[in-house]
């Protein structure tokens, strides 16, 4: 290989490194609850988790718009773990040494797996989408929102 190849070569491979390192931090690393132990146990670190169904129309104007911002991916990247959940999902979940399962599956039109239902109910209201639970490095409930929030709500709820 020539010296004009081996500069050429060298620039592409740090271009593409480059355009690879861009396009990470522009999607947010989102995380199962299994991932999410792991990560806990390896470095403590505020929480967000994000509830959605296939059928929540407010949640894929979410995914089209707040979870598509710069400033919010990045605020997530950098100061969370982020972690997005479908509520109805059959499997069974180990998270914090118990087992949480879907147990209104063939009972309810759309079964809402027990995660949900845990950390986010709230008093006197049914479970509703969009569903988004902010918890500290300790895993402790911070907020919870209940509605859909525009990238600047979502970045504004993401200071506090």
């Amino acid at each position: 290989m020539n010296s004009k190849s081996a500069v050429i070569l060298l620039c592409l491979v740090t271009l593409f490194s480059f355009h690879r390192g861009q396009a990470q931090e522009n999607t947010i690393r989102w995380l199962s609850f299994e991932q999410l132990e792991d990560s806990l146990a390896l470095k403590p670190k505020k929480v967000f988790v994000d509830f959605y169904a296939d059928w929540c129309a407010y949640c894929k104007k979410m995914d089209k718009a707040a979870f598509k911002d710069s400033k919010v991916i990045s605020r997530l990247n950098s100061e969370y773990y982020a972690v997005k959940m479908n509520t109805e999902t059959t499997d069974t979940i180990r998270f914090g040494g118990e087992t949480f399962i879907n147990r209104q599956k063939g009972k309810k039109r759309n079964p809402t797996h027990e995660i949900p239902l845990l950390l986010a109910s709230r008093e006197n209201y049914p479970f509703s989408l969009p569903a988004m639970v902010v918890l500290n490095e300790k895993f402790e409930v911070i907020n919870r929102y209940f509605e859909y929030l525009s990238p600047k709500q979502l970045y504004k709820a993401l200071e506090e």
